[in-house]
């Protein structure tokens, strides 16, 4: 949180002067390398985008500076979002698969009991 209690914005924008929508930096703040390579493998999977990647800007901040260079004038903000859906999609079927197999470990824990 800012000093005077207002929320600070997850994601900010920094776009050179005249630049066009399809070369953007993103500023994703509260974050880490778990998120930024995670992402960055996702968005690199799509066709339409000739450059990602993030850095880091101080190991004492919680912030990355996340780049986005795509081909054919599609915006950047498009594989970003297209990225953390595909991602969020991943993070569930790999909870929904741990789950499955935790309910029946303990299923068969119960059976052995008995």
């Amino acid at each position: 949180m800012a000093a005077d209690g207002v929320k600070k914005a997850a994601l900010e924008t920094v776009q050179a002067d005249g630049a066009d929508e399809g070369c953007v930096t993103f500023v994703l703040h509260d974050e880490d390398h778990t998120l930024g390579n995670s992402l960055r493998y996702m968005i690199m999977k799509n066709v339409d985008v000739e450059f990602c990647g993030y850095t880091i800007t101080h190991p004492s901040e919680s912030k990355i500076n996340f780049r986005i260079q795509t081909r054919g004038g599609i915006p950047a903000t498009e594989p970003l979002r297209r990225g953390l859906t595909e991602l969020s999609d991943v993070c569930q079927h790999v909870l929904n698969t741990f789950q499955a197999r935790v309910n029946e470990f303990k299923e068969s824990q119960e059976q052995q009991m008995e």
